[in-house]
């Protein structure tokens, strides 16, 4: 399963509102599990299974608790039982699937 998540600290007391640092604090969490992982952005995205994902997930938000006084979670999960490497899987299908339409369509412009 794939699973992309953000978890932030509220009640900061930070004027200018960062929360990289709590961020830091989860993100070592996910790089600590040895699990295949990707963070962007605004999310991290975690591949394994159901147990595996769910307890890193858990431990990542519990990193950020004392941070703030309270802490928001906002979790997206893909379930495809029997399904592995889909972290870099599904980018490489979209990237094809462009790199094909592109292809189709400069073959279009020619003709």
């Amino acid at each position: 399963m794939l699973i992309a998540f953000s978890v932030a600290p509220s009640g900061t007391g930070r004027a200018d509102g960062s929360v990289h640092d709590a961020v830091a604090a989860a993100v070592a969490v996910v790089r600590a599990s040895g699990l295949p992982h990707r963070t962007t952005s605004m999310f991290t995205e975690l591949e394994g299974e159901w147990d595996e994902v769910f307890a890193v997930v858990k431990r990542a938000t519990e990193a950020v608790l004392p941070f703030g006084s309270r802490v928001s979670l906002v979790l997206k999960a893909d379930i495809r039982p029997g399904r592995t490497g889909e972290l870099d899987g599904k980018v490489q299908r979209l990237e094809a699937a462009l790199d094909a339409a592109a292809g189709a369509t400069a073959a279009d412009a020619t003709d």
